[in-house]
């Protein structure tokens, strides 16, 4: 560890931002505040409102605010881009830390970067490439990317990714670290219940977060027939925001002649909201098709409750199969039905939440804390 405190300006969304990467930064710049001199700087305008047209923002609970946050940074305005970069220049911090996760924020990465003038620059990969790919992605992204010094990604595959549109990168592969900031009230799993009108005996899948084409909700929902053929007591909780296509989920639902084993929250989960859901779950379920990594994942960890992941991306690099979940094959319902099955009908919740504690340093803050410093060492 270092001794000497260095001057780190973090750049990103937090709160009032909506969403995992908001949450991350927030978590990001308090580890890294216990050592050193950090400034964050956030988005006065993080996306225009006719590319988002949902609200950005939420209110409801500054657990996450981070006190002198500046919010300096219009995307869409390169006349404050640069002045921003100036500002960043004079501050002559030994390190700039700045949130990667979509090309949309190419154009002013770029002037940023490269109106900053010579600087120590971390780029944090939450996905190299966007989930959901468009023409001119990849060179928005190699555009974005090109005044980066170090990179760190949170899978082997975004790794391989990064090194298709940046030559030698100096990268570090470091898992996804653990969202354990939603324990506001230490509930237990049968105060969760209470709350939700869910039976103490009643076996919970969680499925939470936006819902995408790409997180294969539908194939958990293919699944759920043969889960309650063999265990009558398994409900599946969905807590998410649908989009445009909520019906055909819906539909699906009817379909399957489903309704009365799916609790569905259609709405957007304030992060007061978050652990009532988590902690009353016995096991949450991740069926995406495609993904770089997850922040439900470590949300999950978090209440130290076991996982099912696909093996897609970076997912199965950060659950043990069969220690920590279950890692089954993509577009598969039955491989999905098979591992929910075999946890409840092996009781596998108890042996698996101590192995997921003995992974807490793994998914630890400090140990990201770690990775920025070697950073500074060898710039």
């Amino acid at each position: 560890m270092m001794n000497r405190s260095k001057k780190i300006i973090l750049i990103g969304p937090i709160y009032p931002y909506k969403g995992g990467i908001s949450h991350y930064t927030g978590l990001m710049y308090r580890e890294l505040a216990k050592r050193h001199d950090v400034e964050m700087i956030s988005y006065k305008m993080q996306y225009p409102k006719f590319l988002f047209h949902k609200e950005q923002r939420d209110y409801s609970n500054d657990s996450f605010k981070i006190e002198g946050a500046q919010y300096l940074l219009h995307t869409a305005n390169p006349f404050n881009i640069v002045k921003t970069a100036r500002y960043i220049r004079r501050r002559k911090a030994d390190l700039v830390v700045i949130q990667w996760w979509h090309p949309y924020f190419a154009p002013c990465y770029f002037l940023l970067t490269w109106f900053m003038g010579k600087q120590n620059i971390v780029f944090v990969c939450h996905n190299v490439f966007p989930h959901e790919r468009f023409p001119l992605d990849k060179i928005l992204t190699r555009l974005a990317l090109n005044n980066g010094s170090h990179f760190i990604v949170h899978a082997a595959e975004e790794a391989k990714e990064l090194i298709r549109i940046q030559p030698n990168p100096d990268y570090v592969v470091t898992p996804h670290p653990t969202y354990n900031a939603f324990r506001f009230e230490g509930m237990s799993r049968e105060q969760a219940r209470e709350q939700l009108s869910i039976g103490q005996e009643e076996r919970i899948l969680l499925f939470f977060g936006y819902v995408r084409e790409y997180k294969g909700l539908k194939y958990l929902l293919r699944a759920m027939p043969e889960i309650c053929r063999e265990d009558e007591k398994v409900k599946l909780w969905v807590v998410g925001e649908f989009g445009a296509d909520r019906e055909e989920y819906f539909n699906l639902i009817h379909e399957l002649e489903i309704e009365d084993r799916v609790q569905v929250r259609d709405a957007y989960t304030p992060d007061r909201e978050v652990e009532k859901y988590f902690a009353a779950a016995d096991l949450v379920v991740l069926p995406y098709t495609s993904a770089t990594q997850s922040g439900i994942v470590q949300i999950a960890y978090g209440f130290t409750k076991p996982v099912v992941v696909t093996d897609v991306g970076g997912l199965p690099d950060v659950v043990k199969d069969g220690e920590t979940g279950y890692i089954v094959e993509a577009g598969n319902p039955q491989a999905i039905a098979g591992a929910v099955v075999r946890f409840f009908r092996e009781g596998q919740a108890q042996r698996m939440q101590e192995n997921i504690e003995k992974e807490a340093y793994r998914f630890s803050w400090e140990r990201m804390g770690e990775v920025l410093e070697e950073f500074m060492r060898e710039g």
